[in-house]
């Protein structure tokens, strides 16, 4: 695949990663950027002051070594002129003191501006829907969180502020030129189009070029976690040259990005430095020829204007690199944006209430659901559990029994009928409390770093470790967790790295029962343990389900056999119900599903 239609395959898979067109700099983001500062303006204010007086200092200190040459210095007066040094050091004393702290304000009022950004946007993330992450890669997300975060981080600490100082500056500066002598400014505002025409000419490629820097290192990202989370099927298909082949095509476009935003950049800040080279050898040329043709200018008006010159041209090299730095803050804020006001697919209706204390009756009417309009993959699904009820749900994959489970979680809101929790609409009530009375073991369980206890405790953060022990013990496999190398403080690595695939399901059995839940979901729970681990388990898993209703979605015949119901779905309908013996009695599909199971297992 050729690189561009390697990178036509990316944006399309992905479209996420796509950055509108739009302006240079969008002073609505920049406004919006700058709202965070609002809860801390005190310390906010405070900076801007300490700009503002940052950007006198220097202008006034050169005035001053101008009026000083102009009066005492020429008037011979040592004593005079050792009393205004005197005062200039204390300007001098001041202006570095108030620059120490802008730059320590700029600092910490950075950091909380950073911290509140990825605070919004996690608490943002955490009220999508499941299926807001299944259509976006987990490395753009990431990158959403760290790397354009981290690129607003000069831009608020830095990029502004600077900015302030450097715009403040050289208005001083050109107002007090303008006060000293006028015909001398004239030169000034001679040279200010060219800096215009330069600036104008490079500012949009400079955006354009770290915007498309900005998407290269995102790609890059992605792509680094794709593969590092996927190793076991890149090895396993014997992809690593072409995933290596992919990967390093993305790097060699970041890497052609990057030099070309350097390049542009290093070209522009030494044209606005020749203006500023050619205003000077202007003002030597000018000057010298109105002091020689006997008019008001003086040495001491020649030298003032020399410092502020250099203080109003200096600024503008910082400005251009202010600017260019911040087009890739820009770009990072407004995909942080973007993501932040991506709103959940569905949300809770304003007059959801807690849900009330259950007893675990649960009722399907009616439902349908789709996870892409007009194709259903739920349809007109009715059933009813009363309170400690097993139910197993059977089919083969694409059925719809995850889709059961995920509607009965609230993790998606059906089409069109109503899911009941003791007779109470799921609708109405909030999501978090309705979760909080259930207990989940998914086919593959994500473990947290941390330890095991950490890992069971997620779910009762307050608990003892003695309550840990206390439901491997219950699930009768205690003896299996206190052989870990350090028992249930045995360190975990993400994702669960460190245990066995069995071991990773006992924490998550554990974590549920520690919970204590009303409504227990099994997903496939046993489908990764081995016939002896679960041969223990069974006897655990009955104590854990009594008096609490259970949906079991599950292939095993020892898990079935005991529910008191057995829904049996294909394509997304409930075809049959009943229990494993009188199902299998009507000879249809659950019995054509028990002996394709018996032969595949024989």
């Amino acid at each position: 695949m050729s690189q561009t239609r390697l990178e036509i395959a990316v944006r399309r898979a992905h479209p996420d990663d796509e950055e509108p067109d739009r302006l240079p700099l969008r002073w609505a983001t920049v406004a919006r950027l700058l709202a965070f500062t609002a809860p801390h303006r005190t310390q906010r204010n405070t900076l801007l002051a300490l700009c503002a007086l940052r950007a006198m200092a220097l202008p006034l200190l050169a005035w001053m070594i101008g009026a000083i040459i102009r009066g005492p210095v020429t008037a011979g007066d040592g004593a005079a002129t050792f009393r205004w040094l005197a005062v200039f050091l204390a300007a001098v004393v001041l202006a570095d003191v108030a620059l120490y702290w802008r730059i320590r304000l700029a600092h910490q009022i950075g950091e909380v501006v950073l911290r509140d950004l990825r605070d919004r946007l996690m608490r943002h993330l955490l009220t999508q829907p499941l299926a807001f992450f299944h259509a976006r890669r987990h490395g753009s997300l990431i990158s959403r969180m760290i790397s354009d975060i981290e690129a607003m981080r000069n831009g608020i600490q830095n990029n502004f502020f600077i900015t302030i100082v450097s715009f403040g500056q050289m208005t001083c500066a050109a107002l007090l030129m303008l006060w000293v002598n006028p015909r001398l400014f004239l030169v000034l505002l001679a040279i200010v189009p060219c800096l215009l025409l330069v600036h104008a000419a490079f500012r949009g490629k400079i955006l354009q070029a770290s915007r498309l820097q900005q998407e290269s290192f995102s790609r890059v990202t992605s792509a680094l976690a794709e593969t590092v989370q996927g190793i076991r099927v890149t090895q396993g298909f014997a992809r690593e040259e072409t995933n290596a082949g992919i990967f390093s095509r993305l790097v060699h476009t970041l890497a052609g990005n990057v030099v070309k935003t350097a390049s542009l950049s290093a070209l522009y800040l030494p044209l606005l430095e020749l203006n500023a080279q050619g205003f000077l050898a202007a003002l030597v040329g000018v000057g010298g020829w109105l002091a020689l043709d006997g008019g008001h200018t003086g040495l001491g008006d020649l030298v003032t204007f020399f410092f502020l010159a250099d203080l109003f041209f200096s600024p503008i090299t910082i400005i251009g690199t202010q600017l260019s730095e911040a087009t890739l803050a820009m770009a990072g804020a407004e995909r942080y944006f973007r993501l932040l006001d991506t709103p959940p697919a569905w949300t809770d209706p304003a007059d959801a209430v807690a849900c009330p204390p259950l007893r675990g009756a649960v009722e399907f009417r009616e439902v349908t659901f789709s996870y892409l309009p007009g194709r259903p993959v739920l349809h007109a699904v009715n059933f009813t559990a009363a309170p400690g009820q097993v139910i197993a749900l059977v089919g083969h994959t694409g059925s719809g029994k995850s889709t059961i489970i995920g509607l009965l979680a609230k993790f998606q809101r059906p089409d069109s009928g109503q899911v009941l929790a003791d007779g109470h609409d799921l609708a109405d009530l909030r999501q978090e409390t309705l979760r909080r009375q259930m207990g989940f073991v998914f086919q593959q369980n994500f473990l947290f770093a941390g330890t095991v206890a950490d890992n069971v405790k997620a779910t009762r953060p307050e608990a003892s470790d003695e309550a840990v022990r206390q439901a491997f013990r219950d699930l009768d496999c205690l003896d299996l967790i206190e052989a870990l190398p350090q028992g249930i403080h045995t360190p975990v690595s993400e994702k669960g790295r460190g245990l066995s695939l069995g071991q990773q399901q006992l924490v998550a059995f554990a974590r549920a029962l520690l919970a204590d839940p009303r409504i227990l979901v099994l997903d496939e729970a046993t489908s990764a343990v081995d016939t002896l681990t679960e041969s223990r388990l069974q006897a655990a898993l009955a104590r854990l389900m009594r008096g609490r209703t259970s949906f079991v979605v599950a292939h095993r015949l020892s898990t079935i056999r005991k529910a008191d119901q057995v829904l049996v779905m294909e394509h997304g309908r409930i075809v049959e119900r009943g229990t494993h013996e009188s199902l299998l009695a009507t000879d249809g599909a659950y019995a054509r599903l028990h002996r394709d199971f018996l032969s595949s297992t024989t």
